[in-house]
């Protein structure tokens, strides 16, 4: 009979697919990413991407540690059930501090992230006592009790907030990469950080669906303001294929390739560097919503930089962030997608067309990397 802290973890006969819970923590992320939009849309300026970027990183290293959590440990018990509740809880308190996260709100939102975080670290290293795997907790709880300290001195600070927030952050993110450290417990060892491919691959999927559904409920809502016309129209059209094509571009191929990459990699490298990528492809789709809401409201208008910056940077930084999963996952550069790049960068800096015409060059930029993409898998699996 397992012992009360072994029931805790995940066993190897625990189904793969994504929980009930784990789902209803997603929904809480859709307000975070509707709220990051509207936060770039009325400071579309390059302070106010990198403040967005800042709060993006906070919610999508909710997202993140909490994927991990459901995989370490075991969904059907009721521990991690509360706890994953409370997960959804934070990352909704999160997304409600947003918009005045860096005025009013910093306590809101750097409160609901470090008590997550600590909270759910002291629960497991108490629950896990006498087992190997409560070290893992400890050095977990020790380096977020760490960057807890600049996350509540910025919320209270807020002259010093942003950088105080990025040096907590950086201990966040960095963490993981270098195994937790810590004195007397060392660093994790590479079966500690062992992550289930096949769950992974699949939340990984579903937090990319989110982030395109965002897109498309921008678009919707934004045409629904409209009259309606013909510009507006083709608009609303240009940025719905847009989202087709880049979910087409995420899931082939390395996309459907996680699963099995992850299982063989060591997962302190793939497992966290892959984290790292879907926020810059996250990143890239809320920066094309914003671009959506602007060519979909005033299709006809000239756009000024920031507009044409919107409107192209967002699969830019979507396509930045693909192509370096391509290379984490089977090494191999699509070269099509890095001439891609450079055709999006120049459009930025050269078109002040209508942002009708703006957002066609998006759309076609990407179908034609679509094309050549699936041209290209076609002629590797007829060598094969």
């Amino acid at each position: 009979m397992a012992s009360k802290p072994e029931r805790l973890l995940r066993g190897s006969g625990a189904p793969l697919s994504a929980s009930f819970l784990e789902l209803f923590f997603d929904l809480a992320f859709v307000l975070a990413l509707s709220q990051l939009a509207e936060h770039l849309l009325h400071d579309l300026t390059p302070g106010g991407a990198l403040r967005t970027a800042l709060l993006l990183t906070g919610v999508w290293w909710i997202w993140v540690t909490t994927t991990w959590f459901a995989d370490w440990y075991d969904p059907e018990s009721p521990a991690v059930r509360g706890l994953l509740i409370a997960a959804a809880l934070a990352s909704l308190l999160a997304g409600v501090a947003i918009p005045q996260a860096l005025g009013d709100r910093g306590l809101l939102f750097a409160g609901a992230y470090v008590v997550l975080h600590v909270g759910r670290s002291i629960v497991t290293a108490v629950a896990l006592r006498g087992h190997p795997r409560q070290r893992r907790a400890l050095r977990i709880m020790t380096w977020y009790s760490l960057s807890g300290v600049p996350w509540l001195a910025g919320a209270f600070l807020p002259d010093w907030r942003v950088p105080l927030w990025v040096l907590a952050l950086a201990i966040d993110v960095i963490g993981p990469r270098l195994g937790w450290p810590t004195p007397r417990l060392g660093r994790a060892a590479s079966e500690e950080l062992h992550l289930a491919g096949e769950h992974f691959a699949e939340r990984y999927q579903q937090i990319m669906i989110i982030a395109l559904g965002e897109l498309v409920l921008v678009a919707g809502l934004s045409y629904a303001d409209t009259r309606l016309d013909l510009p507006e129209t083709a608009a609303f059209l240009l940025v719905f294929a847009t989202a087709v094509l880049i979910g087409l571009l995420y899931v082939t191929p390395a996309g459907l390739r996680l699963a099995p990459a992850i299982e063989h990699a060591d997962p302190a490298r793939l497992g966290v560097i892959t984290g790292y990528l879907h926020l810059v492809m996250v990143a890239g789709l809320v920066v094309t919503a914003v671009g959506a809401e602007l060519s979909i409201a005033h299709p006809t208008e000239t756009g000024d930089t920031a507009a044409v910056l919107a409107i192209l940077g967002g699969p830019t930084l979507f396509l930045v962030g693909r192509i370096l999963f391509s290379v984490a996952i089977h090494r191999r550069i699509s070269w099509p997608r890095v001439a891609a790049l450079f055709v999006l960068s120049g459009a930025a800096v050269a078109l002040r067309p209508p942002l009708l015409a703006v957002t066609a060059t998006a759309t076609g930029v990407a179908l034609v990397v679509v094309v050549l993409d699936r041209a290209g898998v076609m002629r590797y699996r007829q060598r094969q």
